[in-house]
């Protein structure tokens, strides 16, 4: 008799069925691979803040201090120094700015010892050395305030290229000026420059590193 072409092909389905299903039963029941988590990818071994390359030794100044002092950069050799320039009147990015680094020497534990924080005031006309105190004590009391005459304040300002612009009139005037944070490195050298936003882990990212060499 001649073979029937219907009966092969439903036969060749069944044993098409049959070894899918054997595949199946054995791959389900095989020894798997251990899964392993997905990590995160580790920061990167740079610096987070935009560098000065190269670097060069930070502009020094001398001016009345929050703690009843002179303020200098080399009274704070040794130190890996974070300065700010604003206001005690500002209403969001000083405050913010100064919260955040008082949760940077949180984070850095006992190497806080090691980093001081520097903010000079674009404000002469309301913030005296005494007010300064006050105003900076209230987010970290390590942190030191400087102040001084205007045209003292002007010539730092323009050493670093920071602006300040008065806006408004009376009493209740606001100032618009630049909010990076200046990081200094130990020697006294400028190594970077943070903008305004970045986090506390940002911060100490940075500041280890600069405290490691």
């Amino acid at each position: 008799m001649g073979s029937n072409p219907r009966f092969l092909t439903l036969a060749g389905v069944v044993l098409l069925l049959f070894a899918g299903a054997a595949i199946t039963f054995l791959s389900r029941n095989a020894a798997r691979p251990e899964v392993k988590p997905v990590q995160a990818p580790a920061r990167p071994a740079g610096m987070i803040a935009g560098i000065f390359d190269p670097p060069h030794p930070a502009p020094d100044f001398s001016l009345p201090g929050s703690d009843g002092s002179e303020v200098t950069l080399a009274r704070y050799r040794g130190k890996v120094v974070l300065l700010s320039f604003g206001f005690t009147y500002c209403a969001a990015v000083c405050p913010t700015t100064l919260a955040t680094l008082a949760q940077v020497r949180s984070k850095l534990g006992k190497a806080a010892a090691s980093v001081q924080v520097i903010f000079v005031t674009v404000d002469p006309a309301r913030d005296d050395a005494a007010h300064m105190r006050d105003y900076l004590k209230a987010f970290d009391p390590g942190f030191i305030g400087a102040t001084g005459t205007p045209d003292a304040l002007a010539a730092v300002r323009e050493k670093y290229g920071v602006t300040a612009v008065r806006r408004g009139e009376g009493p209740d005037y606001a100032m618009d000026h630049t909010s990076s944070i200046f990081l200094i490195d130990r020697a006294g050298k400028l190594r970077a420059m943070m903008p305004f936003g970045h986090d506390p882990a940002d911060f100490a990212h940075d500041i280890r590193l600069l405290l490691a060499e």
